[in-house]
């Protein structure tokens, strides 16, 4: 595995225009990368949803991250994004980026966004109307729970670079 080095993670980490959106940097390695943004009410547009652009910002985000994670300028060719479903204020957005090719000149890549919901499960019985049980999964900060991570899929990004 390639060690990315500090310099260049700062580098990455520290730009200015994810910065304004509130996008964060939380992993990068060779080829990939994982950027994380909170929807705050400033990001939604007139539908009340966030705006396509923020999470299409984040997914390009994590996209040039990953591609540029070796030192080498690799600059985007194309790209395009599908949208899945909306999130909502308060939902913590991640987009996850993986090469998928590679060439001397190009390369491949796959971006998932996710609403991420991180707690505690903890297995509790309760009864239903008709007198029978069932198991229901509770998210408490409690302790003896585990930690659980929840992802539903919001928009899948794909994109090429050029290495000059």
């Amino acid at each position: 595995m390639v060690t990315i080095p500090d310099e260049r993670y700062d580098e990455i980490a520290n730009d200015p225009f994810c910065a304004t959106l509130g996008i964060e940097l939380t992993a990068l390695e060779s080829g990939g990368a994982r950027t994380e943004l909170t929807v705050r009410e400033e990001l939604l547009n007139f539908h009340g949803t966030p705006h396509g652009g923020v999470v299409y910002s984040l997914a390009d985000a994590a996209f040039a991250a990953a591609s540029n994670a070796d030192g080498d300028t690799a600059l985007a060719l194309e790209t395009n994004i599908s949208y899945l479903s909306a999130a909502d204020v308060g939902d913590r957005l991640v987009a996850v980026a993986e090469r998928e090719d590679e060439t001397r000149r190009t390369g491949t890549y796959r971006v998932d966004v996710a609403v991420e919901a991180v707690g505690e499960e903890d297995e509790e019985e309760t009864e239903t109307g008709d007198g029978s049980e069932r198991t229901e999964t509770a998210r408490e900060g409690s302790e003896g729970t585990e930690e659980v991570i929840d992802r539903e899929e919001i928009a899948i990004f794909r994109g090429r670079v050029y290495k000059p």
